[in-house]
């Protein structure tokens, strides 16, 4: 959620006291080393609009898949939370721009985190969730006390609105 707080934060003329700077980036040295590796990719999606909530959701309900993410191993900026909680917003449904997330064969998992590692633009990259067999299009989160539950799709107007 660092480019949404970070738009969010300049159009309202909100002072923290750190500096959140917009995550964009170009995002195609990744992919291209996925790709060169022969690595499967199912689905790739930037996390532009609707943040990872909006995201999953959208390919879980045209995959007609269910997603589980756990909280914990999402790599959110302790700077972008803090902001999100003082706003009232969650940052998982807050814009990025220079992340994305990637659907691939479970065997391939390791084999891609080491080559997303490996890259600048993606060297946060981190394993969150897996696809499960369950509900078709529904998204559920394991929270950090171990009590799960469902990911809806973002509602409302995306804050702030980029573009």
């Amino acid at each position: 959620g660092r480019h949404g707080v970070a738009i969010l934060a300049t159009r309202e003329g909100l002072k923290f006291e750190t500096t959140i700077e917009s995550d964009c980036q170009p995002l195609w040295s990744p992919v291209k080393k996925l790709l060169d590796a022969g690595v499967e990719i199912h689905a790739l999606r930037d996390l532009t609009r609707g943040g990872l909530t909006a995201t999953l959701n959208e390919i879980a309900q045209a995959a007609k898949l269910s997603i589980r993410i756990e909280e914990a191993k999402v790599p959110v900026a302790e700077e972008v939370k803090g902001a999100c909680e003082m706003l009232g917003l969650d940052p998982l449904g807050v814009a990025n721009e220079g992340r994305f997330a990637l659907f691939l064969p479970e065997s391939q998992a390791e084999k891609a985190l080491q080559i997303l590692k490996g890259d600048p633009a993606a060297s946060g990259s981190a394993r969150v969730g897996t696809v499960l067999r369950g509900i078709p299009g529904r998204v559920t989160m394991l929270s950090v006390v171990g009590v799960e539950r469902i990911l809806d799709m973002p509602t409302g107007e995306q804050l702030p609105r980029i573009c």
